[in-house]
């Protein structure tokens, strides 16, 4: 997928950490998609549980609740992708439908305890 068709998804999505990706992605982040989509569900498992763990520890990655709930609505399969920031203290997961059409989640994923997102 082409960077500037990725930002244009990021663009359209209201998401607050959508935004967020998106300026990573801006500032000259890197980028990969999967090749093979997978059922949302199996997403919406994996990821509830993290929830659930890190709330434990007192901490929630950011918009990780809104995109299990997006996945949960979802309910199609989902192609999975990472943008890492330049400087490599960033990272965000995003799904985007199975044709590529639109994004469909995204959270960030924390490298460190307590670590906001950019």
């Amino acid at each position: 997928m082409e960077r500037h068709v990725l930002e244009k998804l990021f663009e359209d999505d209201a998401e607050e950490a959508s935004a967020a990706a998106l300026a990573v992605l801006r500032g000259g982040g890197t980028y990969n998609t999967s090749e093979r989509t997978r059922p949302a569900g199996q997403h919406v498992g994996v990821f509830s549980y993290r929830l659930q763990r890190a709330r434990l520890r007192g901490t929630e990655p950011f918009g990780l609740a809104r995109a299990v709930q997006l996945l949960r609505e979802h309910g199609r399969p989902v192609r999975g992708g990472m943008i890492d920031s330049a400087d490599g203290t960033h990272t965000f997961v995003f799904y985007l439908t199975e044709d590529d059409s639109a994004l469909v989640a995204c959270f960030h994923l924390p490298h460190g305890p307590g670590q906001p997102p950019p």
